[in-house]
């Protein structure tokens, strides 16, 4: 008899509870599809751009220099974030020697004016060039070192960074 009781109860409150729930379910699937391309606003995509200086040009120096100016400027005016490293290496390195290196105002200047412009420079040709000079080689402050600069390029590839080579 009780079961016979609690059965249309159990039923109206069943049917209470989906009528309740189709709304909140439509509204939630409506609120769910949206979230997704909300979440997709909320994160700023972040351009990354690899620079390679391989050559003891000035011009070539000045050229990478020019590019991650024009790179930076470009997705600053768009509001996009932009990363970008010139990477160096072999007679590259000249770039980032403090003994040598004919931009390196150029590369404080900028480097104050871009947090995100960072400057490797490869151990294996410091370590080569120390070799041959028979002294220490001094980089600016500005650079940090990377135990190859060409596997270094390779690893910025794979984390999605473009390649350019000036």
């Amino acid at each position: 008899m009780i079961v016979k009781r609690l059965t249309p109860v159990a039923l109206a409150i069943a049917a209470a509870v989906l009528a309740g729930l189709v709304p909140a379910c439509g509204a939630y699937a409506q609120t769910k599809q949206k979230s997704p391309t909300a979440a997709k606003a909320a994160v700023a995509k972040v351009n990354k751009v690899a620079i390679q200086v391989n050559e003891n040009e000035k011009k070539t120096m000045d050229l990478a220099l020019n590019n991650a100016k024009n790179v930076i400027d470009y997705f600053k005016s768009k509001g996009e974030q932009v990363v970008v490293e010139i990477v160096t290496y072999g007679p590259g390195l000249h770039m980032l020697r403090a003994d040598t290196s004919p931009v390196k105002e150029r590369i404080a200047a900028m480097s104050l004016e871009n947090p995100n412009l960072a400057f490797a420079a490869c151990l294996n040709t410091r370590t080569n060039m120390s070799k041959a000079e028979g002294k220490e080689i001094a980089l600016i402050s500005e650079a940090k070192t990377t135990p190859s600069g060409v596997v270094r390029l390779m690893e910025l590839q794979g984390q999605g960074y473009a390649y350019i080579r000036p």
